[in-house]
């Protein structure tokens, strides 16, 4: 995959005119990453540009904006506080994870156009610290990609199934996926021997992690500045382990034999009495609901 990507970096390169040289000799670094490329436009990328850019080299993977205001992940700052010091500062940055190593991409101005700058960092390295939610929630800022529909009402620009309410106490986002199946509860469960036992958990285990996979891009990376994680940090084990729907819960679901009208995924209390929990109704719709 990494050598396809920079391949297909190679193309970019040649088709928007310049790739950033490393000095010969040896890799270029900035602190512990390592400069991958660069890909330069003679004005500012359009949308559609600019994201078939970052989708040709992060392949398949899904690319997360970084929050300034989130918590800083040392190995990524070693390359952005040079750059938020400077008169040139990013206009937005990037990562993604599903590679060997996290690849970061930082969108900079540079004459009248702009330049996409790649990255391999070593690792995404913060130190896990408890969940927190900004006391300044701003419309604005984390309802970018949503237009209103009204006085409490959001939709997301384009994706109509992803809707966001707002409470007297907090805000509830739902997403529904039209045409999934609904989700096949084993009725004999207590039956079976422990092997199967164990297959069959790893089985549910392997679709609740897919589905709050789902419900992380569709909640969480849809808006900015709500929470003090960046998104990156939700799928980490050593932050989210705490919080997550655990073995012996499903195990107890899956004996009773009968589905909840909703299983709770993740669901964590805040230092200051806020509550933050994902759920799906295994039939399609999925919800998360933040109450102050």
């Amino acid at each position: 995959m990494m050598n396809f990507s920079k391949i297909v970096l190679a193309v970019l390169v040649c088709l928007y005119s310049g790739l950033w040289a490393a000095p010969k000799g040896k890799p270029y670094t900035a602190g512990s990453a390592k400069v991958m490329g660069a890909v330069d436009s003679k004005k500012p990328f359009s949308g559609d540009r600019l994201f078939a850019t970052l989708d040709s080299v992060g392949g398949t993977g899904t690319w997360m904006e970084w929050d300034v205001n989130g918590v800083k992940d040392p190995s990524l700052m070693e390359i952005l506080d040079p750059m938020l010091k400077s008169a040139n500062k990013p206009e937005m940055v990037w990562v993604i994870t599903e590679r060997s190593k996290p690849l970061a991409a930082v969108l900079l101005p540079k004459g009248s156009g702009e330049t996409i700058l790649f990255y391999e960092l070593t690792s995404l390295d913060a130190k896990p610290v408890p969940l927190s939610i900004n006391p300044v929630l701003r419309p604005e800022v984390v309802f970018r990609d949503y237009r209103q529909v009204s006085e409490t009402e959001y939709v997301h620009r384009d994706k109509d199934n992803l809707k966001v309410k707002l409470l007297p106490s907090g805000m509830i986002f739902s997403y529904d996926k039209k045409g999934d199946e609904p989700l096949y509860m084993v009725k004999d469960y207590a039956s079976k021997t422990l092997d199967e036992k164990a297959s069959i958990l790893t089985d549910y285990e392997d679709y609740f992690k897919y589905e709050y996979s789902l419900m992380l891009r569709a909640f969480v990376q849809s808006v900015r500045g709500v929470f003090n994680w960046q998104p990156w940090h939700w799928y980490m084990s050593a932050w989210n382990s705490k919080w997550m729907l655990k073995r012996s819960e499903l195990e107890a679901i899956l004996v009773r034999g009968v589905a909840p009208s909703f299983f709770r995924l993740f669901k964590a209390s805040t230092a200051a009495g806020e509550t933050v929990e994902f759920r799906t109704n295994g039939n399609g719709y999925s919800e998360l609901e933040i109450r102050h």
